[in-house]
């Protein structure tokens, strides 16, 4: 399920441009962003799972897998969160079975749609056990998107709401790759008059080890590197 064939882009039926015209992709992705805001989460629309599926994909380019790999960890990306239309707990199943329903209806072949499936169902940290590439890229992007754009109520921050607070404060990440030093690396700005580091490592610190392990597997080493100041 997991070999990294070298398949031409002309062999692969199934592409990002074809999930992005699906009506009912779009309106699952819309319609749990809208929930989620409901209940107080930060963004979770089509801003990010562009950003994640993008990220994604130019982990797996740089680090030279295949067009086809390449392929699947776009649209895993863009598919990841869907399932919080049914509930935000257990979201990363609930999104794997949705996937599962919508890629089969589209025609997609079933090696595909089992790869990105079990990267979707393994994204969340509530419950994670990945041991592949595309789940690994996957990881890493959903991981590193923390930024300010995705706080949706400035008033969140005079409340004691960390998760706001710490978003908030980053004014920029981004997710570079090494390919010669086996090294990826999550650089991020934080406004410390917002946030201070140790608030970001009280959330976030199972994420960092879900980054830890998604490089591993990727034959990498993960870096966290705050305000240019290396923490991991």
């Amino acid at each position: 399920m997991y070999t990294d064939t070298k398949e031409k882009s002309s062999d692969i039926k199934i592409k990002l441009k074809d999930i992005e015209k699906n009506s009912i992709i779009a309106t699952f992705i819309r319609c749990a962003n809208e929930y989620l805001g409901t209940i107080g989460y930060t963004e979770h629309g089509f801003r990010h799972v562009n950003l994640v599926a993008s990220r994604a994909k130019n982990v797996l380019v740089y680090l030279g897998y295949s067009e086809r790999f390449q392929n699947l960890v776009e649209i895993a990306g863009y598919m990841h969160d869907i399932g919080n239309i049914v509930n935000r707990q257990g979201h990363g199943q609930s999104s794997a079975l949705i996937s599962m329903r919508l890629l089969k209806d589209m025609g997609m072949e079933y090696e595909d749609i089992a790869s990105i499936i079990s990267a979707i169902g393994n994204h969340d940290e509530e419950d994670w056990d990945f041991g592949n590439p595309v789940a690994a890229a996957l990881v890493l992007a959903d991981k590193s998107d923390v930024h300010k754009t995705r706080v949706r109520n400035l008033d969140s921050l005079k409340c004691d709401n960390i998760h706001d607070r710490v978003n908030s404060a980053a004014e920029k990440s981004s997710l570079r790759v090494s390919k010669d030093k086996k090294i990826i690396s999550l650089r991020i700005n934080i406004n410390t008059h917002i946030s201070n580091v140790a608030e970001y490592f009280e959330i976030f610190m199972s994420r960092m080890l879900m980054c830890k392990r998604a490089a591993s597997i990727l034959s990498c080493k993960f870096e966290l590197l705050i305000n240019n100041k290396k923490l991991v």
